[in-house]
Parts: C-alpha cells; structure tokens; sequence
C-alpha cells in the first residue's frame, strides 16, 4: 500500500513538473510569435496589407459578425476586436500590444488566442484556457546576521474557463501545483471547481469549490493582491477554499457575499460541520465617484462548526481617490478555521496599507500589520512593516514585484524579509 501511495505523488510530481513545462513553452511561443511578426514590420508601415488568417477547422462553420449572412467562414469564430480579416497592425495593437488600465482585475496576455469561440448554435459563448504564476525569491536576514534563501510559489494554476451565452452562467475548473506545501498534492490540486449563473438581475449565484470571502483581502485573487504575502489576519483567518454555495448582489450603493459551506478545507474531512461566511459593503460615494473618489465600508462574520465552534468577526474601510489607495481592516476570532488550522484560541489583528500610482505602471506601497496569534498570552504581538513597489508591465497579466518587510515579535528575535517577485497570466 505504501509503495502504492509512493507511486501516486511520483506521478503527480511529474504531472506538475509537466504542467511548469507547458505553462513555460507556451509563454515561450507566445514571446516567439511576436517577435516573428515585429520582423515583417519595417519603417514604412508595408504591413498595412497583410491579414492574419485563423487555422482552418474542416468541421466547423461559423457566420462571423462582421459580414453578412451569407458569407461564411471556416475556422474558430474570432471576437469583435479580432475578426478574421485582422491586419497585422490591427493583431499587434489588440495581442502584443494589451493595454491594461485596471489593476483590481487579473487580465490575460493571450487571452484571445487561447480563447475557442463556439458556434453559433451551441449553448456555449466560449472556453478559456489560461495559465498563471506568481512566485518570488525570498531572502531571509535575522537581528543577528544570520541569512537564508527560498524561492517560494502564492500560486501555480492552470485553468478552464467557460462561458454560457447571453451571460447567462459560466463555470471554471482550476487546477494548483504548490511548489511548498505541508500537504499531499491531492488536497491542493483541485483548487476553483465551481458553476455559476447570472441570470437574477444584480446577483450571482456560484456552487462548488472556491474561496469564500472572509475579510475583505482574505477573499481577494491571488493575482490581484498589492503586496506578495497577505496580511496576517487574511493569511490566518481567510483564503481557504471550501465546498458550498453563495450568493452575491451587486447594486449602486451595497455589495453583498452570503454563503453556506462544509467546514472542510483541503479535503480532509467529510462534513464536519456547517459555515456560514457573510460579508456586506456599502458605498455610499456611489453616484459621485468620479468627483469625490470610491469609498467602501464593510462587514462581516465567519461562524461554523469544526470540531469546535469558532467565530470571526471583521470589518473594513476603504477608499480610492485618482492615484491615491488606502485599506484598513480589522478582524477579531473566538476560534477560527484558517488556512494552516483550526484552533479555539482568540486573536486578533489589524492592517493599513498605502498605495500611490507614480506612474501609470508604476505603484508605490507602505503597510502596517500587526497580529496577536492567542489573547491570553501576554506580550506575544506579531507585527510587520512593509514597502513595496509593483511595476505593471501589462497590468496583472505581466507584474514585477519588489517588497521588503521588517518582521517585530514581541517574543522572538526581529527579522527582515526582501522579496523579489513576478507574476505571469496567460
């Protein structure tokens, strides 16, 4: 049995070094490609002719949106941006030349053309095959000179988007290869596994395996966090996946999140118990943003049962004015069920973070964050101070990252953390 069980993680270590490959090659192609067509450019702009054609499929026919009824196409049905008669140029600006204003949000470099569009008879809109990583050098300096070095993965994925049409629902299926983990590969291969639909006007309503939102960071992307580590509370309290349902609303002035969980994480146990994770925004500069800037005021509760009852409760502001962010968030836990374990003990914790957009790719940030891990041992606060920068590239689909962080315990020697991270979406 035991050699059985040596067998299965040998396999599954091949398969993820498998998937780092592929992840790899395809960058690697992509990289290729553009570098291809920056050759047939010359200084006179001849390209203005030349049309990049799709791979013809010989099963498949599609009426394209840009032409009349009946004239057909055969090949993968292109979106409005790039149809099948895009030129060159035109394939440059939409691809290679991604012009990325959000940051809130995790865009794709190649989205389109790892994008297959159905036909127009099928129920689907679209599959989306994407894969992402977000990694960094870790560089660790103690008080007394001591050194260390690891490179450390937030997240390897590889994903399937799909898409019903009219927006009427979607679901993924996203796969995770941790590089360091305390867990079997099993428990962390199976990440996002969920089906949604948006069919209610103002809501969503999502069954399956994710992340629900505990703390306003604890729920947040991996792929869209300012800093590379989350806050102590978030990394303590929040971001494990579970199996359930939510519903979530999305009106002018109030945001909600209400879902219904097993308070398994990571596969462990079969139903423990119940949780019950809910989280409400207001925004009550709605209808003045764009004079006054966003501001958003939330709270919420994390209650269930897990060998023992737990309860976390927390609440956040936060507000953006043109280049100018700031997060403040504040948790308190009877127990909680975290990501690293579930405990009766009762900490708490808080964080501010700062952020300024120098540039348009360019932000600078500044956090405060401090954490007492169990209220009824005295003098033992955790508290870190951090920098940061983020250069984005193309925005979260091509970042680099560089953040330090002074580490201050109350009962332990101070350390200092420099991290040198990049994230890539594909």
């Amino acid at each position: 049995m035991t050699f059985f069980y040596v067998k299965i993680i040998s396999m599954i270590k091949i398969l993820r070094t498998l998937c780092i490959v592929t992840f790899l090659f395809m960058f690697v192609q992509g990289v290729k490609a553009e570098e291809k067509i920056a050759q047939i450019i010359d200084s006179n702009e001849l390209f203005e002719s030349v049309v990049l054609t799709t791979p013809q499929l010989e099963e498949e026919e599609n009426e394209s949106e840009e032409v009349s009824n009946t004239e057909e196409i055969t090949g993968t049905v292109q979106s409005a941006n790039i149809s099948e008669n895009t030129t060159l140029k035109e394939k440059l600006k939409t691809v290679y030349n991604l012009d990325v204003d959000r940051y809130d949000y995790p865009e794709y470099l190649f989205r389109e053309p790892l994008t297959y569009h159905c036909r127009p008879e099928s129920k689907m809109e679209s599959l989306h095959v994407w894969g992402a990583i977000n990694g960094y050098g870790n560089f660790n300096i103690s008080d007394s000179g001591n050194f260390n070095s690891e490179y450390k993965s937030n997240a390897l994925n590889i994903g399937f988007d799909g898409f019903l049409k009219d927006n009427n629902g979607d679901f993924r299926l996203m796969f995770g290869f941790p590089i360091n983990s305390q867990r079997n590969y099993m428990q962390s291969l199976f990440a996002d596994a969920f089906v949604a639909t948006n069919k209610i006007p103002h809501h969503r309503i999502q069954i399956g395996h994710f992340r629900p939102q505990i703390g306003m960071e604890g729920g947040n992307s991996s792929y869209t966090l300012p800093f590379l580590n989350r806050s102590q509370i978030s990394r303590n309290f929040g971001y494990a996946r579970r199996i359930g349902g939510r519903v979530k609303g999305n009106y002018s002035f109030i945001d909600y999140d209400l879902g219904l969980y097993s308070s398994d994480t990571f596969f462990e146990e079969f139903f423990p118990g119940a949780e019950f994770v809910g989280w409400i925004n207001f925004k009550p500069l709605a209808k003045v943003e764009d004079k006054y800037g966003k501001l958003k005021i939330g709270a919420g509760i994390d209650g269930g049962h897990r060998s023992d009852n737990f309860f976390v409760t927390g609440a956040y502001i936060g507000y953006e004015y043109k280049r100018f962010s700031l997060d403040l968030e504040w948790a308190n836990a009877n127990g909680y069920n975290g990501y690293y374990t579930h405990t009766r003990k009762h900490a708490n914790g808080f964080y501010a973070t700062l952020g300024y957009m120098l540039t348009k790719k360019l932000q600078i940030l500044a956090r405060y964050d401090q954490f007492d891990p169990d209220k009824t041992i005295s003098n033992n606060n955790k508290r870190e101070y951090s920098v940061g920068l983020n250069y984005f590239i193309k925005g979260q689909a091509l970042r680099l990252i560089i953040n330090y962080v002074f580490c201050q315990n109350d009962n332990a020697k101070d350390s200092h953390r420099i991290m040198l991270g990049a994230q890539i979406l594909i």
